[in-house]
């Protein structure tokens, strides 16, 4: 379970139908009124010109029990790589078409499309072509930002992990979502980052229906549903939205659909495979769920242009072209360090290693902190490639960065900048380590401040001098008053440290990482 993430989590791998976890969905997609869907592939380099390959599909379902009552909610991972496709593509797009579900997503559009292509190439004739009801995160967020008074809506699409940061004050890692999904087996880490991806959609909603149904927006709303008329005063009044409302509600639906089971038998398609006009037997949703549906919800429609991959030519030639240029005038490849660095005594250098992180590297920076290298961030915020390059020269720094724009740029300087290969921030330090074959010793742990880049004063403070020291800056709890511990200074921006739990677990972890006890 991921630390940042508060509330445990259920998660099940499907890699065959024949195995007790098939069985859970199955069973859980007829008890489901709400899924969270999301999809994961091997990240593609270069331009295609066909779509990646679907590796992995996520279903949070939020169970509901036969009372109405939301009971638990459950993630299933599907190892598509390991499942033949055209035995799940009906259980998949009865739940993607039935009435009875809501489907969340975020910005599943794409996914859609790459999933569609992926289980046509497996002998399924039939695309995924429709999602509904369906409500993306970024229109439930904008709900959200509109309701709140005085509060002016973004146009900006923020990413998910900003949506919840700010919602559900929860900091997701995306460090994974670039990693190789193709490859067997996924390890821990990507079974939790892609399951947590998935049920934070169905946190995030809940947190959405709640505030409308607080607000009273949907009192008002019309209701289009299967009940008879006998029913309609009583759906109407929301104070008597209980049990009994529910099995009523869920009477009058089974009604309807007994009926329309013998006028509409089953269809065989040309290909042979039976397309149901019904979705499997599920439980229909609550009347409050079907008024958010009836006026927030939306619909996913591919279209045929959406089903064939667009490659810019003109672009990828002008791209392989500049790469070559750029090699050809700089007399090097920055892929591979060849030194030496700007800070080395023969050139002028003071000795000690210093580097610039860019805002893609900026958790490298802060590991790069923890083990006593000196690493700074850009000035401003959002700064532009001359300024970084130019900040790297003026303090003799080397630019760490994995934007290969960057090394396109007539004035860089030689061994002015590096492209940073792994993609976890672990891997990342020991790679800068051993490229520049940097020494890490235990006494530089923890020896600069992470939030600065500064140095520690030289002395530690006392209790007494710390308290003075934080007053109207920072607070110190005071369950650490009694602990004789020792408080540390940042000279650049002051603020204190202290050799606490978490200090020695930092300290362990770097001592673990950089394999220093080896």
């Amino acid at each position: 379970m991921d630390p940042r993430y508060p509330r445990p989590l259920k998660i099940h791998l499907v890699s065959s139908t024949d195995s007790p976890e098939f069985t859970d969905l199955t069973q859980s997609l007829t008890r489901s009124r709400i899924i969270a869907l999301d999809a994961e592939w091997k990240p593609i380099r270069t331009p295609q010109s066909s779509f990646p390959t679907v590796s992995l599909l996520q279903l949070a379902c939020q169970l509901s029990s036969d009372s109405g009552e939301s009971d638990d909610s459950v993630v299933f991972l599907l190892d598509l790589s390991s499942i033949p496709l055209p035995s799940i593509w009906e259980l998949l797009r009865d739940a993607f078409v039935s009435p009875d579900i809501l489907k969340l997503g975020f910005r599943f559009k794409q996914d859609l499309i790459y999933l569609s292509s992926t289980f046509s190439s497996q002998g399924c004739e039939q695309w995924f072509d429709k999602v509904e009801p369906f409500m993306d995160i970024t229109s439930i967020y904008h709900h959200l930002q509109h309701s709140q008074p005085g509060r002016k809506t973004s146009k900006n699409i923020k990413s998910l992990a900003n949506i919840c940061k700010e919602i559900l004050g929860i900091s997701l890692s995306k460090e994974l979502q670039c990693s190789d999904w193709s490859r067997r087996p996924l390890t821990e880490e990507q079974k939790t980052y892609a399951a947590i991806d998935a049920q934070c959609l169905l946190e995030i909603f809940n947190v959405f229906q709640a505030k409308v149904i607080k607000e009273g927006s949907l009192i008002h709303s019309p209701t289009e549903s299967t009940v008879n008329l006998g029913l309609k005063e009583v759906l109407e009044k929301l104070d008597v939205c209980n049990k009994i409302v529910r099995m009523k509600f869920r009477e009058a639906l089974d009604i309807v659909r007994a009926t329309t089971s013998y006028i509409y038998p089953n269809i065989a398609t040309e290909e042979g495979m039976a397309l149901r006009t019904r979705p499997r037997n599920t439980l229909p949703m609550d009347e409050l769920l079907v008024r958010v549906v009836n006026k927030y919800g939306e619909e996913i429609l591919l279209k045929e242009s959406d089903k064939r991959a667009r490659t810019s030519k003109r672009k990828s030639k002008r791209r392989s072209s500049v790469g070559l240029i750029c090699k050809e005038k700089q007399g090097q490849s920055f892929e591979d360090w060849q030194g030496p660095p700007p800070w080395d005594l023969t050139l002028g250098g003071d000795g000690h290693p210093k580097f610039l992180c860019d805002v893609m590297v900026e958790g490298l920076a802060k590991h790069l902190r923890c083990v006593g290298i000196n690493a700074a961030i850009p000035y401003s915020k959002k700064p532009g490639p001359r300024a970084l390059i130019e900040q790297a020269n003026k303090e003799k720094r080397v630019l760490l960065t994995r934007d290969a724009k960057l090394l396109r740029h007539d004035y860089l300087i030689k061994n002015q900048i590096y492209r940073v290969k792994n993609l976890l921030k672990n891997e990342q330090l020991l790679e800068i380590i051993e490229t520049f074959q940097l020494k890490i010793c235990e006494d530089q742990l923890m020896s600069r401040c992470t939030k600065c880049n500064g140095r520690f004063i030289q002395k530690p403070l006392t209790t007494e001098e710390a308290v003075e020291a934080a007053k109207g800056f920072q607070r110190i709890p005071n369950c650490l008053f009694d602990k004789n511990l020792e408080f540390w200074q940042c000279m650049d921006c002051n603020q204190l440290y202290w050799e606490g739990t978490q200090y020695h677990n930092a300290v362990q972890k770097f001592i673990d990482v950089c394999k220093l006890n080896e």
